[in-house]
């Protein structure tokens, strides 16, 4: 035991040091860990808040763009007088008026249906908070003449109103008369717009 003696002091001084060592992992490395990690967070963060902001971008350009072709159009969109109506009577001016230019046109509406924010539009895609829109679709039955009175009709009329698709097949026993499926959407701001009138 005496020829060890003289190694307990290194034998000490080794033991002080692991324990120092672990007692210093053990403060310094969970919180030098808790670091890391919080970097990693604020990286994934700053990459999230990136791409939102990029979204945000975008949807802003393609609203200008929505309000650009409806400038260049020489329309506005139609304005409610009240934001608190219900989705049928927001649109019941526009409705009216679109059923007023087919019976004025001497044109029989054989059936119609109609359904709110179609998803593959523009407006509800990128302006959803801002625009509603209502797309009808309507079997018609005229003649050439008749129909063709009937879209321009609704091409100058003074609110934004798209025609979205129009199909038309001669009738088999008359080829005069026409059978015509019409697509319209038709466009109303959210709320009352002051700016828009």
């Amino acid at each position: 035991m005496e020829k060890y003696k003289r190694y307990y002091g290194v034998f000490t001084f080794l033991v002080i040091i692991a324990i120092a060592g672990f007692v210093a992992y053990n403060l310094v490395f969970p919180p030098y860990q808790n670091l890391q990690d919080l970097n990693s967070q604020i990286e994934q963060k700053e990459l999230d808040y990136n791409k939102k902001a990029e979204q945000k971008r975008n949807v802003e350009a393609q609203l200008a763009k929505i309000k650009n072709s409806i400038v260049n159009s020489g329309k506005k969109v139609y304005s409610p007088v009240d934001s608190d109506l219900g989705n049928d009577t927001l649109f019941f001016t526009l409705y009216k008026d679109v059923i007023e230019m087919v019976h004025a046109n001497s044109i029989r509406i054989k059936s119609m249906e109609y359904s709110y924010n179609p998803e593959n539009d523009s407006f509800v895609k990128f302006g959803k908070d801002i625009y509603f829109v209502c797309e009808i679709n309507m079997e018609l039955i005229s003649n050439y003449t008749n129909l063709g009175k009937l879209i321009q009709d609704i091409v100058q009329y003074p609110y934004y109103i798209k025609i979205e698709n129009v199909q038309v097949k001669p009738y088999a026993k008359d080829k005069k008369i026409l059978i015509s499926n019409v697509s319209l959407r038709l466009y109303a701001h959210t709320a009352p717009d002051e700016t828009n009138e």
